[in-house]
């Protein structure tokens, strides 16, 4: 498999640290959408990150649907998503704030970066910044005392999407988002990101 798409992305990165859990062998090629458009056409004529090309040649985009397809791939005893479904409910709660948190961290970064100054609508650039506010104070509440990590016994999805959308926050709008706003995620995030299947794909922005 080849995963292409720049590790600075949440997205990118979510997939990359799930098949190093999941111990699924893939190349990574750090292929930018914006340095490197045209080769990513080449690749994908969508060009959108991540993007997986499975062994026979098929091409899948969006995080959440490549993850799907890989799980189906794994050893199930390395699963990332609980069997329980009451527990998965749960799970994916989690998995949304945290994919939440992403959007709209690069929603704020696109509009400050892409959009000419005097074309910004305040208003909406504050109703992002709350509902990005709202996502981590969610996940603040869910996160429990100790050690322990959100589902269960072992890091899951929540766990990876979670680790790398702080990092991902923390790292483009440290700002609007300072660590000591919430201590509890950025405890917990820093416990995730030294596991060497984080550390093996490391945020490279």
């Amino acid at each position: 498999m080849r995963l292409i798409g720049m590790l600075d992305s949440p997205y990118v990165r979510r997939v990359a640290i799930s098949l190093n859990f999941l111990g699924l062998r893939y190349a990574h090629e750090p292929v930018s959408v914006f340095r490197h458009y045209d080769h990513f056409a080449t690749i994908n004529p969508v060009v959108k990150a991540p993007s997986l090309v499975t062994d026979t040649g098929i091409v899948l985009m969006d995080s959440t649907l490549i993850l799907d397809h890989v799980e189906r791939l794994a050893d199930p005893k390395r699963s990332l998503v609980p069997p329980d479904i009451a527990t998965h409910a749960r799970h994916q709660r989690l998995v949304g704030l945290a994919l939440a948190a992403c959007e709209k961290t690069v929603q704020i970064v696109y509009e400050h970066q892409l959009r000419p100054e005097e074309k910004r609508h305040q208003p909406w650039l504050d109703r992002v910044r709350a509902q990005l506010l709202a996502a981590y104070g969610e996940i603040e509440q869910e996160i429990g005392p100790g050690d322990g990590w959100l589902i269960g016994e072992r890091p899951m999805q929540a766990d990876i999407t979670t680790a790398v959308a702080w990092t991902f926050t923390r790292n483009l709008v440290p700002e609007i988002v300072p660590a000591d706003a919430f201590p509890t995620v950025a405890r917990y995030a820093a416990r995730a990101e030294a596991l060497p299947e984080f550390r093996a794909s490391p945020f490279d922005g």
